[in-house]
């Protein structure tokens, strides 16, 4: 059977990250560009997580992140998140951005090692408001990590 080979966007040479869609700005949620992209082990086509990067800032960002990632059960555990997060970082800087939140549930303690890894601070724990909640069916609470690109983390 034959497949076209579809270009990896960012590679590391053990993940790819394959485009999926550049969104227009999407006025409602606030998100900006959003970019989705699969997640692929190196030269390989088949699909093991997905991230995101929104470049927009709103209340929703604020609860959301800027980067939303998943990865696949069977492929968790080798820091694919990590990798993925780190291979955004020129598109991060090409928007002009010195800095970005990834946001995830308190519980969710994979996410949180993915940020520590990163470098991330965890800047603070936050209620999500309700009209949030509901229309957007995300988590009651959020963990909101910064992650600089230069690397130097200054909260005040």
């Amino acid at each position: 059977m034959w497949f076209r080979k579809i270009k990896a966007e960012y590679s590391d040479g053990v993940i790819d990250l394959v485009p999926l869609r550049l969104y227009p700005p999407e006025r409602e949620m606030g998100f900006g560009r959003n970019y989705d992209f699969m997640i692929t082990e190196h030269d390989r086509r088949y699909e093991i997580g997905r991230i995101s990067l929104r470049v927009g800032e709103s209340p929703c960002v604020y609860y959301f992140g800027h980067i939303g990632y998943h990865i696949d059960p069977p492929y968790r555990g080798h820091h694919y998140a990590r990798r993925a997060c780190e291979l955004l970082r020129p598109l991060i800087t090409l928007h002009g951005k010195e800095s970005v939140v990834i946001t995830c549930d308190p519980d969710n303690w994979p996410s949180r090692k993915t940020c520590v890894g990163l470098g991330c601070v965890l800047e603070r724990i936050v209620d999500v408001p309700e009209e949030i909640q509901y229309r957007w069916e995300i988590s009651a609470v959020k963990c909101r990590y910064i992650w600089r690109m230069n690397g130097r983390m200054d909260i005040d």
